[in-house]
């Protein structure tokens, strides 16, 4: 049983979150290359703007803040539920490669296969989430040993060795495309935001909808695995059901984010720390702040970094990653 206190503090978190949130979403909507001051926002979410301030408001910003909102919170829970099943802090879908498995995957579908403008949006979550898959499988395969079960400091070191892997593979795809198709993928590993249109927000959206209840369902699943097979066994649960359900819960989730934002790291990281160091381990408690602090994250990445440098502006991935190496390093530290 959660002690009431507990539960009135997340409650004042979560609270506190989500004022963040809608005052990061405030900012974000008014700054840019062409800025709608904050006192003209509500007028134009009125109908009472001019037809460039709606044109800027409803085609460009909001469905990019959406998209960055929608993304940071599926990589916060992939991240969380990692870190739960691999019993290891430094669990990340960007660490350990699977956001590198989608990238390839995007890749190749990009390069050589023909391309409708109609499904293509719909379709490249799907393909990515078959990329991500394959690579989370293989990292399983090679970190799992018969006799000890899955070996965590394992899988981070076979996940880092196929993320360099899946980047060779990606130079070696790139190296004779067209120089067009180039630009695109170097901007989508950079974590370059692309895909800012309403439609990349309905692609992504069903996946959230779908995946983030699901595991919060599974919260007391995660909080047993945590502690360890012979307890988990000793409770009665299926390790592994219930191990490659939330595995397939987690690739899905970093995969629908990658396909959209591009290689973003280390929000599926420090998310789920944040949220811990907040509330505590048990998964019913941390878990719903994790994803409120992966989405602000990301937005608010975004919006430092594509106001840095007008008018191309800082690509959100680099943003996080420098926020987020010191803090995988100081992790690393920690654990030893």
């Amino acid at each position: 049983m959660i002690h009431p206190s507990v539960i009135k503090k997340q409650r004042i978190y979560l609270l506190s979150l989500f004022i963040l949130l809608v005052v990061t979403t405030v900012v974000s909507m008014s700054l840019g290359y062409s800025s709608v001051s904050i006192n003209r926002l509500i007028p134009v979410m009125l109908g009472e703007g001019t037809f460039k301030e709606e044109f800027i408001l409803f085609s460009v910003r909001l469905p990019r803040i959406l998209i960055t909102l929608l993304a940071g919170m599926a990589l916060a829970v992939s991240g969380a539920i990692l870190q739960s099943l691999t019993r290891n802090d430094l669990a990340d879908p960007g660490i350990i490669g699977i956001n590198a498995g989608a990238g390839v995957a995007v890749a190749v579908f990009f390069l050589y296969f023909p391309i409708e403008a109609g499904s293509f949006v719909y379709v490249l979550p799907a393909v990515a989430f078959i990329g991500a898959l394959v690579t989370a499988c293989c990292i399983y395969v090679f970190s799992y040993n018969k006799y000890t079960g899955l070996q965590p400091f394992r899988l981070i070191l076979t996940g880092v060795g196929f993320s360099m892997a899946m980047s060779g593979t990606m130079i070696f795809l790139i190296s004779s495309a067209d120089r067009e198709k180039v630009d695109f993928i170097a901007k989508w590993l950079a974590g370059s935001i692309w895909g800012t249109d309403w439609p990349f927000v309905l692609a992504l959206l069903p996946w959230l909808i779908i995946l983030i209840p699901f595991t919060l369902y599974k919260a007391n699943q995660l909080n047993i695995l945590q502690l360890g097979d012979y307890t988990a066994i000793g409770v009665g649960v299926s390790i592994e059901k219930e191990r490659i359900a939330l595995l397939l819960a987690a690739v899905a989730l970093a995969a629908a984010a990658v396909s959209v934002t591009g290689g973003i790291a280390f929000v599926g990281l420090m998310a789920p720390h944040i949220a811990k160091a907040l509330v505590g381990h048990r998964s019913q408690l941390f878990l719903p702040l994790a994803v409120l602090i992966g989405g602000w994250m990301l937005l608010l990445s975004d919006t430092i970094g594509r106001n840095v440098a007008e008018p191309e502006g800082i690509a959100a991935g680099i943003v996080t990653a420098l926020i987020g190496a010191p803090y995988f390093i100081y992790l690393l530290l920690k654990s030893d």
